[in-house]
C-alpha cells in the first residue's frame, strides 16, 4: 500500500521525521506538508484527494480539532489521523466524535505509527489499548463526567490555554475569535466547573493532568 499523505504540523523536525519514515517504509508515494491549519486546508484538492489526513491538534493558527471539523466538511471520505503531545484521555474522544478515523500520541513507536495509517486508510478505525479505555470510561454509565467533560470543544481549548498562561489576547488571536467571545467562553467555563478564578482553574488542569507542562513528544524513527 502506497499512500498519498497529508502531514499537518507546526514543527518542521516532526515533519521531516514522520514524512522520512513513511517514504522509507514504503508507506506512502507522497508525503504534502502543512505547518498550519489554513495550510493544511488550502491544500485539499478535490480532483486529487489524500488517502490520511496526519493532523496535529496544536496548531499556531487553528485548533486541530477545528481543522478536523473543516476538513470532514470538505472531503468527509478522506481519513483523518489526529497526532498529538495530549494524551488520549485528554482530546481523543473529542476528535473522534468530530469525525477522526484514529487518534496517535506522538509517544508512539514507528511500527505503531505505521499500523495506524494503514488501518485508517484501509478504512477502518484505529484505537489504542488507552483509547479504549478512554472509550470504555466515556461510556460508562457508572461514571459521573468530569467536570471539563462537560465543556464545549472551544470551552475546553480556552480552559487549557488559560491554565498554560496565555492571556485573553493570546486566546483570542489563537482562535481567531474577539477578545470579548473568549472571555464569555472563560465565564461559562468557570460556571459550568463551579470554579472562581484561573488560579483554581490551573489547579484543577494541573491536578487532573489535561496539559503536558512537560511533554516529550518524540518519535521512534527506526521500525522494528
Amino acid at each position: 500500500m502506497s499512500l498519498r499523505i497529508l502531514l499537518v504540523d507546526d514543527h518542521a523536525i516532526v515533519r521531516q521525521g514522520v514524512r522520512h519514515l513513511l517514504l522509507t517504509h514504503d508507506v506512502a508515494r507522497e508525503v504534502a506538508e502543512a505547518d498550519t491549519g489554513a495550510q493544511a486546508l488550502a491544500s485539499l484538492d478535490d480532483d486529487h484527494p489524500f488517502d490520511v489526513i496526519v493532523l496535529d491538534i496544536s496548531l499556531p493558527d487553528i485548533n486541530g480539532v477545528e481543522v478536523l471539523k473543516r476538513v470532514k466538511r470538505r472531503a468527509p471520505r478522506t481519513p483523518v489521523l489526529m497526532f498529538s503531545m495530549f494524551r488520549e484521555d485528554q482530546y481523543a474522544v473529542r476528535a473522534l466524535k468530530a469525525g477522526a478515523a484514529g487518534y496517535l500520541s506522538k509517544t508512539v513507536t514507528a511500527t505503531q505509527m505505521i499500523d495506524a495509517i494503514r488501518q485508517v486508510a484501509a478504512g477502518r478505525k484505529y484505537v489504542s489499548p488507552a483509547l479504549a479505555q478512554a472509550l470504555a470510561e466515556y461510556v460508562s454509565i457508572e461514571n459521573e463526567p468530569l467536570p471539563h467533560e462537560k465543556l464545549s470543544d472551544r470551552e475546553y481549548q480556552t480552559l487549557c490555554m488559560l491554565a498554560s498562561g496565555k492571556r485573553l489576547t493570546d486566546i483570542a488571536h489563537t482562535l481567531s475569535l474577539s477578545v470579548k467571545t473568549v472571555s464569555v467562553y472563560r465565564t461559562r467555563l468557570l460556571e459550568k466547573m463551579k470554579l472562581s478564578n484561573n488560579a483554581e482553574l490551573t489547579f484543577y488542569v494541573m491536578s487532573n493532568r489535561l496539559i503536558d507542562f512537560n511533554p516529550a513528544a518524540t518519535i521512534d524513527s527506526s521500525a522494528s
